[in-house]
């Protein structure tokens, strides 16, 4: 009696990246002279040390083998079992196994066992992406060059996405820096760069610029840009008999001999941030020495290339500085002992980076006994009569400039005595009392 041994191979497709969202099919290939006995598909996790089962198929138990493609070659048989993932998901990136067995062609007790593995490549589009400013809000410097950050940040992605930087549509050339290893410190807003681009101005600090020096030399005053009267105002937001409105003050933008009129140098550096989903974050900092004269309202766009996009996902923002800043306060007629709310709840224009806002009052202290007060709102808590026809500025300022905005408090009405107050106490109390009286009355009679 001679023995001859059956065989079996096993081998899985390969499959390109897949993108989330779409079916996808695996297809196990196995090649046998012998009797099947079972086909198992495994997901392998973990690193290999966890294989769940997601499909069996047991010869024994089961006529049914419509996942089963075969036909005959010379003596052999030729199986192709396959698996369809409908939506395919980030989480089932990964191994895959396709397990067989078949029955030993001298004896049924026997099982010969073969399998092929798979690695599944699951890719993810980017979910979202924005441009910050780093270190803001931030004062504008007319004397002294300052660095300025844009961070773009693109999360979702899998793999890392290509990040780059346009100005006006244009494609910018940055000197590339080295990656910083993963972690809180690589996901800093720029500051490193501050030692890198650090220049000696000691020679330019507080130096007037030519423009100023040319309008003092002729005898004249350097320009000072006018409110602009080409817009109408919002009729809700028209000031009320509480303020008086005062002209805007725009802060004349003087430049010194830093500002160069060359194409500045650009730095870029990424950083990358691993997601416990499997997709990486990826922040891009594009770092210059801002020139407020050239930089504002210029046009800096974000763009992404991944292989799981058609075309390239986009954010962009505009720097611009602030001006016409709108001023509201409340309550609209303002009473001796109110509180009044001075608020600052927009711009003539688009602002970018956010703005600095410092508020102060012309040619005294504010009612807290402070010189100034940082924030969008000036809060004056019970104020008395002194404080009519008081004035307050407000400065709003980012990197590319600075704007000054005024407004009166007109106060209503003198401070009560303390015997007024009483009077007044008195008066509510005997209200409440005879109300509260008048109501058991009623529900007496009822």
């Amino acid at each position: 009696y001679i023995h001859v041994a059956c065989y079996l191979t096993v081998s899985i497709e390969p499959l390109p990246p897949v993108v989330v969202g779409d079916a996808v099919t695996l297809k196990c290939n196995f090649k046998t002279d012998g009797r099947m006995r079972e086909i198992v598909w495994y997901r392998v996790t973990d690193g290999g040390t966890i294989k769940q089962k997601i499909f069996t198929f047991d010869a024994m138990f089961s006529t049914n083998s419509s996942h089963m493609e075969n036909y005959r070659k010379r003596e052999d048989l030729v199986y192709q079992s396959t698996v369809r993932l409908p939506e395919v998901r980030i989480s089932d990136n990964g191994p895959y196994e396709c397990h067989v067995g078949i029955y030993d062609r001298a004896t049924r007790e026997k099982v010969v066992l073969a399998s092929g593995n798979i690695f599944l490549n699951v890719m993810s589009p980017p979910t979202s992406i924005a441009v910050v400013a780093a270190d803001t809000p931030a004062p504008f410097s007319r004397y002294q060059a300052q660095n300025f950050t844009l961070v773009c940040i693109v999360s979702g992605g899998k793999p890392a996405p290509v990040v780059y930087f346009k100005r006006d549509g244009e494609p910018i050339e940055a000197v590339s820096l080295s990656e910083p290893a993963v972690g809180t410190a690589a996901l800093q807003d720029g500051r490193a760069f501050r030692s890198l681009l650090h220049r000696d101005l000691d020679d330019t600090k507080m130096q007037k610029s030519l423009s100023l020096l040319d309008a003092e030399g002729r005898g004249g005053h350097p320009y000072t840009e006018g409110p602009s009267r080409g817009l109408t105002p919002d009729p809700s937001l028209i000031l009320q008999p509480t303020t008086e409105n005062i002209p805007e003050t725009v802060v004349s933008r003087e430049f010194p001999r830093w500002v160069h009129s060359a194409e500045p140098v650009y730095f870029l550096r990424h950083s990358r941030a691993p997601g416990s989903d499997g997709t990486v974050e990826v922040r891009a900092l594009l770092t210059w020495t801002l020139n407020p004269q050239v930089d504002n309202e210029a046009l800096f766009s974000c763009e992404v290339k991944h292989p799981a996009l058609s075309m390239p996902m986009q954010a962009e923002v505009t720097l611009v500085a602030p001006k016409g800043p709108k001023i509201m306060m409340t309550p609209t007629r303002a009473r001796v002992g109110d509180t009044v709310r001075i608020l600052v709840h927009g711009f003539q224009n688009e602002v970018f980076p956010e703005p600095l806002f410092t508020w102060t009052r012309v040619g005294s202290r504010l009612l807290d006994g402070s010189t100034e007060h940082d924030g969008k709102e000036l809060v004056l808590e019970r104020v008395p009569a002194e404080l009519n026809g008081s004035m307050y500025r407000c400065t709003a300022q980012n990197p590319l400039g600075s704007t000054d905005t005024h407004t009166r408090l007109i106060v209503f009405g003198r401070e009560p005595s303390p015997r007024e107050d009483h009077y007044i106490w008195k008066q509510k109390t005997c209200g409440q009392i005879l109300s509260l009286l008048l109501t058991l009355s009623v529900t007496l009679d009822k």
